[in-house]
C-alpha cells in the first residue's frame, strides 16, 4: 500500500525565520505523532506493566500511555464505550498481537481483522485532531479518551487515522464514523488501522 504524503518541500528560497503557514504546523505536529508510534510499537513487543498477585486485592497498574489497546481511567468525566452492534469492536481491533522480527515488529493480525480490509465499517471512539481549526477532516479516533493535550492516549491497536469527506466538528465527546476501512501490515508511520473516505454517523 502506498504511503500518505503529509507535508510538502519548502519552497526554496524561503526565509529561515519565515513564519510557517497553519498547514506547515499541522504537518509538523502529524511527523511528531508519527515518529512517537515507531517509539511505541518497537518498545510495545518487549514491554509489560505489573500485575497484581492472584488473590491480590490491589488494582492493576494501567499499562503505559501510548502503550497497548488503550486504558480508560476510573476517574474520567467520559463514560468507557459501550459495545454495539453494527460497529467495529475495539476488542477485536486490539486483539493484533506484535511480533518483532529482526530490527522492525510485524503485526499480526487475527483472520477477524483481515476480514475488515477494504471494507465499508462503522468505528466509534474519541477525536485526536491533527489540523488547526474546528473542524478536521484528517484526524485519529481512540478507544479511550485522551487524557493530555500532548499524550496519545493508546497505542496503535487502540487508533485509527481517519479521513473524511467532509469536515467533522471537534469534540472531546464519542463520535462514530462509518468508511472504507484499511488494514496496515507494513505503514511507516507504524499505524495499524486506516478509515478513509469517511462519514460521521449519529451515536447514542
Amino acid at each position: 500500500m502506498k504511503p500518505l504524503a503529509f507535508d510538502r518541500a519548502r519552497p526554496r528560497g524561503a526565509a529561515a525565520g519565515a513564519r510557517r503557514s497553519p498547514r506547515a504546523v499541522s504537518s509538523v505536529a502529524w511527523r511528531a505523532v508519527a515518529a512517537g508510534f515507531l517509539v511505541w510499537v518497537a518498545a510495545a513487543a518487549g514491554s509489560a506493566w505489573a500485575q497484581p498477585a492472584p488473590g491480590s486485592s490491589r488494582v492493576p497498574a494501567p499499562p503505559p500511555f501510548g502503550l497497548g489497546p488503550g486504558y480508560h481511567d476510573p476517574r474520567s468525566a467520559f463514560k468507557p464505550l459501550e459495545e454495539r452492534e453494527g460497529v467495529v469492536s475495539w476488542a477485536l481491533l486490539s486483539s493484533v498481537q506484535l511480533k518483532p522480527e529482526r530490527a522492525r515488529v510485524v503485526p499480526v493480525f487475527p483472520p477477524a481483522v483481515r476480514a475488515l480490509h477494504d471494507k465499508t465499517v462503522k468505528v466509534q471512539g474519541f477525536m485526536l485532531p491533527l489540523e488547526p481549526g474546528e473542524r478536521q477532516r484528517h484526524f485519529l479516533l481512540s478507544s479511550v479518551p485522551t487524557t493530555c493535550s500532548f499524550c496519545v492516549p493508546a497505542g496503535p491497536e487502540g487508533l485509527v487515522e481517519v479521513r473524511t469527506r467532509e469536515p467533522v466538528k471537534v469534540t472531546v465527546d464519542a463520535i462514530t464514523v462509518e468508511g472504507r476501512m484499511a488494514v496496515l501490515g507494513d505503514d511507516k508511520f507504524g499505524l495499524l488501522y486506516r478509515g478513509t473516505e469517511a462519514v460521521q454517523s449519529p451515536t447514542p
